[in-house]
């Protein structure tokens, strides 16, 4: 009895959710265009394809089991894929074939034999401890001349500071209640060291590596479960943009080369 009564308030929630979402996406088609990108899927979709050379030797920094990169582009391009994760687990369950090798190590710690072409990314160091041993390490896996795409959310986004402030083990509660989702691949601890964009600026270039590209988003989806909660935070980061310029950016990738 108790549990088709739990079952029917998490549809409910679901339902309520899913209309407060649509209600936020109607909302945010008001704004100005670039307040309407979504960084990580930009990131996807349009960053790494054009990076990717026949016979390169890729690095996927923190891909896991999910690799940015998939079957498909790797066999049609001739990449040699590698996979650096700190967890062997979530190497161990990537797709089978897709890395080339395989290399658990915490990326603060790792020195490269700069031997990558490319290295990609997406959505890792807002989870170490130490970004500038992270860039220093990426730097090391890169050949001169070589590429590295990151992509990361701001220290200064709203939902990174209650982040920081709220214990991790209620934070994955609210997280994978409010977006089911997100209980197979979110979640992690994040620390957010140095991370926004002028700081990830000063931090490549003490390695080494020059900023070809820095582009900056305005759009997080974490309020969107809520209507009212949304619209005071997409308000507060148009006031926060107007002042702050990129620093007020949600989250942002960025293309280095190393010099």
């Amino acid at each position: 009895m108790g549990g088709a009564k739990e079952l029917e308030m998490s549809s409910l929630f679901s339902r309520f959710a899913q209309g407060q979402q649509n209600l936020s996406k109607s909302f945010d088609r008001l704004l100005p265009i670039d307040c309407q990108v979504d960084g990580n899927r930009d990131f996807l979709d349009h960053w790494i394809e054009p990076h990717l050379k026949y016979g390169s030797v890729v690095y996927d920094v923190g891909g896991g089991k999910n690799p940015v990169i998939g079957l498909g582009a790797k066999h049609r391009l001739g990449l040699r894929l590698i996979g650096l994760d700190v967890d062997q687990d979530e190497l161990t369950a990537s797709p089978p074939g897709v890395y080339d090798e395989r290399i658990c190590a915490d990326i603060t710690q790792y020195h490269g034999q700069a031997n990558a072409d490319l290295v990609v990314c997406q959505a890792l160091l807002e989870h170490v401890r130490d970004s500038q041993a992270a860039i220093t390490a990426i730097a090391s896996i890169l050949k001169p001349g070589g590429t590295a795409l990151i992509f990361l959310p701001s220290r200064n986004a709203v939902f990174a500071r209650i982040n920081l402030l709220l214990p991790q083990r209620l934070k994955r509660k609210i997280l994978h209640t409010v977006f089911p989702s997100t209980l197979r691949d979110q979640g992690f601890p994040a620390y957010y060291d140095h991370c926004t964009p002028a700081d990830f600026r000063r931090l490549a270039a003490s390695s080494g590596l020059a900023v070809e590209v820095c582009k900056v988003y305005f759009r997080s989806s974490y309020f969107t479960f809520f209507f009212p909660l949304h619209f005071v935070w997409r308000i507060w980061m148009l006031i926060f943009r107007l002042f702050k310029g990129e620093q007020a950016a949600e989250t942002f990738s960025l293309a280095l080369r190393k010099i």
